[in-house]
């Protein structure tokens, strides 16, 4: 182990907290003071087995909350990348360029503050349910509309952050957690985001063909 990586200590957990889950694994990254700042891939070899979905929930978690504009297009790449390779089945692999960047344990630190008590209640009522939703086959389907998510995210498209992240971060706990009912109801929530993200265009270019065709009397 180099001095750059991040050595997890999570025997002050008792085990029957959940150590092995995603809120404690964060909290204990968020609290390794020796790091001044922490990269993808060192989220990606800390998470490791479980780094698909819980790496898809750490990149769709800040956009999910108010943020400044601008964020999906930084968070938008890596989670194309992760959510096709849940759709094939492969294991988890970012290039260099996105692994390479990082920010600082202080930042890192501010977003596990705020998100872990929410990830920690969610944890509380999650449980193997429905375990076939998320292993294969059901897993490609859930790859795949995770997939279309990330692809909405990533377009500049009004009301196209907050609800697209919101159905990745609950498909992606279901999955770490096993839980099919979570799975489905984040299913019934992606087609939900599709057809508000879908009104919201037709919307717009509705209304951009009536102040065309008001203000210039062309007509279609």
């Amino acid at each position: 182990m180099t001095q750059n990586d991040i050595e997890i200590d999570l025997s002050h957990v008792d085990q029957a907290e959940g150590a092995d889950r995603l809120s404690a694994i964060l909290t204990a990254i968020a609290a390794a003071e020796e790091k001044e700042r922490i990269s993808i891939g060192d989220l990606l070899e800390a998470l490791r087995r479980r780094a698909l979905g819980a790496l898809i929930f750490i990149f769709a978690v800040p956009t999910a909350l108010p943020m400044p504009p601008g964020l999906s297009t930084i968070v938008g790449a890596p989670l194309l990348f992760l959510t096709l390779q849940l759709m094939l089945g492969m294991k988890p692999w970012l290039p260099k360029v996105i692994t390479d960047r990082s920010l600082s344990r202080v930042d890192f630190h501010r977003v596990v503050t705020t998100v872990a008590p929410w990830l920690e209640k969610a944890e509380g009522i999650m449980r193997p349910r429905l375990t076939f939703m998320a292993h294969r086959p059901a897993v490609y389907l859930v790859g795949l509309v995770s997939l279309i998510m990330a692809i909405i995210l990533f377009l500049p498209i009004p009301l196209g952050n907050m609800l697209p992240s919101l159905v990745l971060c609950i498909l992606a706990l279901g999955i770490l957690e096993r839980d099919g009912v979570w799975i489905l109801i984040g299913l019934g929530a992606a087609v939900a985001s599709v057809m508000i993200v879908w009104g919201v265009l037709w919307a717009i270019v509705f209304g951009a063909l009536f102040v065309i065709t008001n203000w210039f009397g062309f007509s279609f």
